[in-house]
């Protein structure tokens, strides 16, 4: 199998971003777009500062996982030519699969997709509408589903492209895309950021694009990351606090999206950082963020997403970091497409909201 390097492109991250767009047309396309950042009036008057949302449910695949995971599929198809068509193999919860089987059907390209058996139906046909040759389930954790892929599945295609879920430099290069957009569209970047936390890739890419911004700027960073869990799969919350990568037993949040057991240990350096906070949400509050945010914006978004919001939402975004009504906060509406307005009433009725 090919098993992609863990190593820095050669071509700057701030390139990328700036060229992705031109080369939309080029026998090579970008499997991501730019998507909106828009200023939430009726959630700032809940949190007491300027909040924007940065609409990742917008991307091809429903998520931001189209940013690394399609980064991922393309630098691939970039640096093997020779091999045509590649076969992708992802491990996934649902979005990242759905995002690798989104960018390879964009790049012409096959893929497979392992689940692990909480994965529902609706997001399987997701992923086979999206153009999968194969969804195959097992085990009962992203990280079961992934073990099962390397050690049975991949060994019998040894030209297959593995696409991890979230632990690799091209997926974080990818997910770095997003805070140099935030940083065009605000004519600067903002004082805090907010995101979902699974197993730390969107995380990291945001934290390595702030620190080139200001590298760049060469003025010092000062944007707080704030990086939400639900409880029942706290693995980065977790590990902060033993300053050591941890690993859960299991996970028991409906945010299944977010369940890795372990996050990437990039993802713990810079948690370890005092610019870096982590917080959690339960899952009841994460299901009201979704309703409320259905209700104040008319778009649906899974219960993984829903933990950015709820942390507004909740009232307690001033209890993690200070704010004051001029701040710049921007959340990141990572979307997913593990949603639909039935799953919404069976949650309101299971949580009784």
């Amino acid at each position: 199998m090919i098993m992609m390097p863990l190593t820095p492109p050669s071509e700057s991250n701030l390139d990328l971003h700036m060229k992705h767009n031109t080369e939309a047309g080029s026998s090579c396309p970008c499997p991501w777009i730019e998507t909106p950042l828009i200023e939430s009036v009726p959630m700032s008057k809940v949190a007491g500062c300027r909040i924007f949302l940065k609409m990742e449910n917008f991307q091809p695949s429903g998520s931001f996982k189209s940013r690394g995971i399609g980064n991922l599929v393309r630098r691939a198809v970039q640096r093997f030519p020779s091999i045509t068509p590649k076969h992708f193999y992802a491990s996934s919860g649902g979005n990242a699969g759905l995002a690798c089987v989104t960018a390879a059907t964009t790049l012409k390209q096959q893929s497979a997709v392992v689940v692990p058996l909480t994965t529902k139906p609706e997001m399987i046909q997701r992923i086979i509408a999206a153009g999968a040759t194969e969804v195959i389930q097992h085990g009962a954790t992203i990280a079961d589903a992934d073990q099962y892929l390397r050690e049975k599945i991949l060994p019998n295609d040894p030209e297959g492209v593995y696409v991890p879920p979230f632990d690799h430099q091209d997926i974080w290069d990818g997910a770095e895309s997003l805070i140099h957009e935030v940083d065009h569209q605000m004519s600067g970047i903002p004082d805090a950021v907010v995101c979902s936390v699974g197993g730390g890739g969107l995380l990291i890419g945001i934290c390595q694009g702030l620190d080139k911004i200001s590298k760049l700027s060469k003025l010092p960073l000062k944007t707080q990351v704030i990086g939400v869990e639900t409880i029942g799969c706290e693995s980065f919350a977790e590990s902060i606090k033993a300053k050591a990568l941890i690993t859960l037993t299991g996970i028991t949040s409906i945010a299944s999206s977010l369940g890795c057991t372990r996050v990437a240990s990039r993802a713990l350096e810079y948690g370890l950082r005092s610019n870096v906070h982590s917080t959690l949400v339960t899952d009841k509050e994460a299901v009201e963020a979704c309703i409320r945010f259905a209700e104040d914006h008319k778009v649906l978004v899974e219960p993984a997403c829903g933990a950015t919001l709820a942390l507004v939402y909740s009232g307690r975004l001033n209890q993690v970091i200070p704010v004051n009504e001029d701040d710049k906060v921007v959340l990141v509406v990572c979307g997913g497409s593990n949603v639909s307005v039935d799953m919404m009433y069976r949650w309101k009725e299971e949580f009784g909201i």
